[in-house]
């Protein structure tokens, strides 16, 4: 073998950060040495991985179809680490989830895969439902929860759960007494949403389909307090996972809206690179989540 598996963790490294300084930054080595471990990787098999844009490095096709296939040894030979040390099942893992479901369901599912793991190490990271597919396809992340339907041919969703959103408002508001909101009354009101990446707002827009050109959008944030406090302060409407509102509904904090003609419904899904098999550790989260 013309390679060895410190190569391929500063191939994939480098693949992840596209720039050699900041992988060898994240490998604790110099960046001649980085550098020099590529050239040698390429240079041994006659090949180029990377394109160069001046400071950035973008992986080539050659680079692309390579990258998973790194991914996939790299895999196995930490899984066959873990097993020389007696550890084979510790189930270390990254999951990338979307606002909704890291905030509010993550950290559930965590309690007891720790349970039955524990001395594996778990990081949960949290984005919005865009930003967690692409870490999913930058291998950045073993695993990603998300709420909306991200189109990428190198995605592959596996439905997990449904959700339905809720438009909300506060006890003050003059829509509160309402039983159903009309057409007219949604174009009237004044909308505090998610940022126009995330999840619920694509489902959203769907939902409102026909409408979307009139609605009053008057505030946009990226995490869901934010939407929910200043619809408390009475600032507008809003539009949440109806798992982000039940507490608050219970405590008469938040009063829930009918729009019976939106079909407001969603599902949750993992995501997962087409070209990556799924290893011991993912096959245990997606059981625990379900």
């Amino acid at each position: 073998m013309k390679y060895s598996l410190r190569q391929l963790e500063i191939f994939l490294t480098i693949a992840r950060y596209q720039n050699i300084s900041k992988a060898a930054e994240q490998l604790h080595m110099s960046q001649s040495a980085a550098s020099a471990a590529l050239q040698n990787l390429e240079q041994a098999y006659n090949i180029s991985l990377f394109n160069r844009v001046g400071k950035k490095l973008e992986l080539n096709e050659v680079g692309k179809t390579l990258r998973s296939k790194a991914v996939l040894l790299a895999d196995h030979a930490l899984e066959f680490e873990q097993a020389l040390q007696g550890h084979g099942d510790i189930g270390h893992l990254k999951v990338g989830a979307s606002f909704t479901i890291g905030n509010h369901l993550a950290v559930s599912y965590l309690a007891g895969y720790l349970a039955e793991h524990p001395e594996a190490k778990v990081d949960i990271n949290v984005a919005n439902s865009a930003d967690i597919a692409a870490q999913v396809l930058n291998f950045e992340v073993d695993i990603g929860m998300i709420e909306g339907e991200v189109k990428d041919k190198g995605l592959e969703l596996i439905p997990w759960r449904e959700d339905r959103l809720v438009v909300f408002c506060s006890p003050e508001h003059p829509l509160a007494k309402k039983k159903n909101l009309s057409d007219k009354d949604i174009a009237q009101a004044r909308w505090i949403l998610r940022e126009p990446e995330s999840g619920a707002r694509q489902t959203f827009a769907r939902a409102m389909t026909g409408l979307m050109s009139d609605i009053d959008i008057y505030l946009e944030f990226k995490h869901n307090e934010a939407i929910k406090k200043a619809v408390e302060a009475g600032l507008g409407i809003g539009c949440l996972s109806e798992i982000v509102l039940q507490n608050n509904f219970k405590a008469g904090d938040l009063v829930p809206l009918k729009l019976p003609k939106r079909d407001m419904k969603r599902t949750f899904y993992f995501a997962l690179p087409k070209q990556r098999q799924k290893t011991a550790a993912i096959d245990w989260w997606i059981q625990g989540c379900q």
